[in-house]
């Protein structure tokens, strides 16, 4: 016979063993559960790190770095997948929006780059810059022009055509009746008679 001691060590071991794997397996699909409903929040949790704030924070960084003067290319790209972005992210594919939120980012950080660059170094500047200041002519001599060109002609004045009356409509012939339509048939002609 087995002791009642005994007995409860085996029946303990036994109820613990059988429990044990229900319960691991009620923890397993909690952790599941959890994780299913963490990744369908992961898009919009990421677009906010990515799109929201990230790419944001770097367009506004090569805003202050006068992008837009001395980047353009950068700056467009950049303003326009920030904006591409935040409208893939209004029909809710975050995947989207997180890709061009960071595509942004890296056109906002190269844009902020180039312009840093641009503004200390003018030969680095894009082509059609307008410089910071217009050079002012100090005479008020003449250009010279980049090659040379052909002596100026002095204009003549305009000629003054002289005044004519203004012409005068044909008069027009009074209408005339149509004539009576005849028989198509041939007439007989008549024989010529002699003078008496």
């Amino acid at each position: 016979m087995i002791s009642s001691a005994a007995m409860r060590r085996r029946v303990c071991r036994v109820c613990v063993a059988h429990a044990m794997p229900a319960a691991l397996g009620l923890v397993v699909g909690m952790a599941v559960a959890l994780a299913v409903a963490l990744a369908a929040g992961c898009g919009p949790v990421t677009y906010v790190g990515q799109v929201t704030r990230r790419a944001t924070d770097a367009v506004d960084a090569a805003r202050a770095a006068q992008a837009e003067r001395y980047a353009p290319y950068w700056w467009t790209r950049a303003t326009e997948y920030l904006h591409k972005a935040r409208e893939v992210a209004a029909h809710a594919d975050f995947q989207g929006a997180n890709r061009f939120g960071r595509l942004a980012a890296e056109a906002a950080t190269q844009a902020a780059a180039d312009a840093r660059i641009a503004a200390k170094d003018p030969s680095k500047r894009p082509r059609g810059f307008a410089p910071d200041a217009v050079p002012t002519r100090t005479t008020d001599a003449p250009i010279a022009p980049a090659r040379d060109l052909p002596p100026a002609v002095p204009a003549r004045p305009p000629r003054v055509a002289p005044a004519r009356p203004p012409p005068v409509a044909p008069a027009r012939p009074p209408p005339v009746a149509p004539a009576k339509a005849r028989d198509a048939r041939p007439r007989p002609v008549a024989p010529a008679k002699d003078p008496p």
